[in-house]
């Protein structure tokens, strides 16, 4: 990785070999750092406009969404300004008057709103204590052992019958591999299919499944969006051996896959001998509507089904799992490397018992019922505000369209008043075409904060929209 990059007529030292610290991870850390270090020091001065993301990505050799993803977070801190046509540049603040925080430790925002994220501070606490103990306390001496590469048999029986009754998932045990969450699955995936080809993703969706397919060197390539979910007549043009959709509630902008394209994705891969990831990301809460059934469900053997307890206990557990075709789950054991290294096996059998106790299903609805008043909530409170609103539906996040050129504003604003939120252009492929709309947004989580903080953070988020002249 190197340290200088020389971008357009623009010259920009950045010392990442110098970020590097015990506490630090990853690329995206390592250049956030080496940018904040250099605001703070005063090397880069207000007013001092960075190179482009795409510059700045090949002269320092990182993924250009890895850069656009640092550009905006420091937008959201209040370092860097951006607008459309202008491009970024240091704010004239006292940022650089700012205490240095330690390098690899991420800033909390006063107002925790940022997305994808659940009220961590309604873990169950006691209910996953006592099924620990009593998953420990009924289990065989051999589960304390590294055992069947798939994951604990308990945890895959319980999974089987919970994700046939509440998902409509068709599937056994035997199919079933436990993960470290969505992104970990994805990854997996990646291996399985390799980098001969590209895999297909939604134009607008979880940045940090294109990076982690990034990192192994996997291209992704952007397919389309409308009123209808993913447009996925566009996957006959394209020579890829899979797609990763959010069918049942599109992530960020919340509508589902149109009964039309669910049977036309599934009529694809079983012509082209592709493969469906199904990402069901917030399937447990749903508010106005009937519950949207799994698209694994329609084709078992070229869906791939992915789910997690991200969203419903805690992205902490790195617990998740894949429901897999038959003929895929030798591959995927051979990509996760013949052994069960990824998730403990005490979380598994915990949460086995977690499920089977009716535990789990206790949980979920009385978070469903929390979510949907906090999410009526935000809806009031922005009645006055001069945003659209969408993705009401279901799931823990609320997306925010915006007037036109108002996203980097309001993201500034809410860096410096402590309103931790996201843009929607991070979310967008960096390879989506002009015929993909690019509206400015905000993805708000009211899933994240604790209850005693609601109130306040929408409160800040009111008055980050008024100052930004969108009233509220």
């Amino acid at each position: 990785m190197d340290s200088w990059a020389n971008s357009g007529h623009r010259d920009l030292h950045l010392d990442l070999r110098a970020a590097i610290t015990p506490g630090a991870r990853g690329a995206r850390e390592l250049l956030l750092t080496a940018l904040r270090d250099a605001v703070r020091s005063g090397r880069l001065a207000p007013g001092t406009v960075l190179p482009p993301s795409r510059s700045l990505a090949l002269d320092v050799g990182l993924a250009r969404n890895t850069v656009a993803e640092a550009y905006a977070e420091l937008v959201a801190e209040g370092w860097l300004a951006s607008r459309r046509g202008a491009g970024t540049w240091v704010v004239n603040t006292s940022a650089a008057q700012r205490p240095a925080r330690p390098r690899g430790v991420r800033v909390v925002p006063t107002h925790n709103l940022l997305p994808g994220n659940p009220d961590v501070a309604e873990f169950p606490r006691n209910e996953w204590a006592a099924a620990t103990r009593r998953a420990l306390t009924n289990a065989p001496t051999e589960a304390l052992r590294m055992g069947d590469p798939r994951g604990r048999p308990e945890l895959r029986d319980a999974l089987a019958d919970y994700l046939a009754r509440v998902r409509g998932v068709r599937t056994s045990p035997d199919s079933i591999v436990i993960c470290a969450g969505v992104r970990h699955a994805v990854e997996l995936m990646g291996r399985v299919f390799g980098p001969q080809r590209p895999i297909a993703v939604e134009a607008y969706g979880l940045f940090v499944f294109r990076d982690a397919l990034d990192a192994i060197g996997i291209p992704t390539v952007p397919i389309g969006l409308d009123d209808r979910g993913a447009v996925v007549s566009e996957l006959d043009e394209l020579d890829v051996p899979a797609v990763l959709l959010t069918p049942a509630h599109h992530n960020p902008f919340g509508m589902p896959l149109h009964p039309s394209r669910r049977t036309a994705v599934v009529e694809w891969a079983r012509r082209t001998d592709g493969y469906v990831m199904d990402d069901d990301y917030d399937g447990e809460f749903r508010y106005d509507r009937q519950p949207i059934g799994a698209l694994q469900a329609l084709s078992p053997e070229r869906v791939i089904y992915l789910g997690s307890v991200s969203k419903s206990l805690s992205p902490a557990l790195r617990l998740g799992w894949m429901v897999l075709p038959t003929d895929l789950v030798d591959a995927v054991i051979a990509a996760e490397g013949g052994e069960q290294f990824y998730v403990d096996v005490i979380a598994q059998l915990t949460m086995a018992e977690f499920i089977t106790s009716g535990g789990y299903d206790k949980h979920i609805r009385r978070m469903r019922l929390r979510y949907r008043r906090r999410r009526d909530v935000v809806v009031g409170a922005l009645s006055a505000a001069d945003v659209s609103i969408r993705g009401l539906d279901a799931g823990l996040n609320l997306t925010l369209t915006l007037p036109d050129g108002a996203e980097q504003e309001v993201l500034q604003r809410a860096g410096e008043a402590g309103v931790g939120i996201s843009g929607l252009a991070i979310m967008r492929h960096p390879q989506a075409g002009a015929e993909v709309p690019r509206p400015d947004g905000l993805v708000v989580g009211f899933g994240t904060p604790a209850e005693h903080t609601f109130g306040a953070a929408i409160d800040a988020l009111r008055a980050v929209l008024s100052a930004s002249g969108l009233g509220g």
